[in-house]
């Protein structure tokens, strides 16, 4: 698809990439791991935009908040996922802060969501798989939390369990939420939609 778009003069080039990490196939739809996978749905639907394969990826283009943004979600497994984006990256990002990445995170509580620039991988096989495919881990990212696995529970184990039934509404706000961050980002820019979502208060637990 982006190779047509690239060729395609009259199109809409992206000024956006947005892609959200997971693992492809019905198994892991409702692991944790698949939080920015679901968040890109929730974009898509908002946007009426359609996710079409191409390449190792599933991608669409349209308007987001007045915005040319193309949406994406890998089609390889979570630790190859920058052999998916890079193409794209390639394609249409100036630079990194062209890329936004929504994906799961072990170090927030479940359900909340924060904004960040570049930094580490902190042992995220997807996140590594970027940076070591995109040669800098200087894109924008929007962290899922999913808060840290039972006590005795290996966190592999865990980021690829299916969400429990009793933890179901709190990690779908933090999905709804990353989607929302998204717009703010393509609404008011990346530093003031930090701003704002970074001094938000994580709710108590139930």
């Amino acid at each position: 698809m982006w190779r047509n778009l690239r060729k395609r003069r009259s199109s809409p080039v992206p000024s956006r990439l947005v892609f959200g990490l997971g693992n492809p196939g019905r198994w892991y739809a409702g692991t944790f791991h698949n939080a920015g996978f679901l968040a890109v749905d929730l974009l898509a639907i908002s946007a009426g935009i359609r996710l079409r394969s191409s390449g190792e990826a599933e991608v669409g283009v349209g308007l987001v908040e007045g915005a040319t943004v193309l949406l994406g979600k890998p089609r390889t497994y979570m630790n190859l996922s920058g052999r998916a984006v890079a193409p794209v990256y390639g394609s249409f990002a100036g630079s990194p802060e062209d890329l936004v990445v929504l994906h799961d995170d072990l170090d927030l509580a479940l359900g909340v969501v924060r904004l960040k620039r570049g930094g580490g991988t902190g042992g995220h096989n997807g996140l590594r798989s970027l940076k070591e495919e995109l040669g800098t881990g200087e894109f924008l990212r929007v962290r899922v939390g999913i808060g840290r696995p039972p006590e005795g529970v290996d966190p592999s184990d865990f980021v690829l369990s299916p969400v429990p039934e009793e933890l179901q509404d709190r990690f779908r706000g933090g999905v709804s939420s990353a989607a929302e961050a998204v717009t703010d980002i393509l609404r008011e820019g990346f530093d003031k939609a930090s701003t704002s979502w970074n001094a938000r208060r994580a709710a108590p637990p139930p």
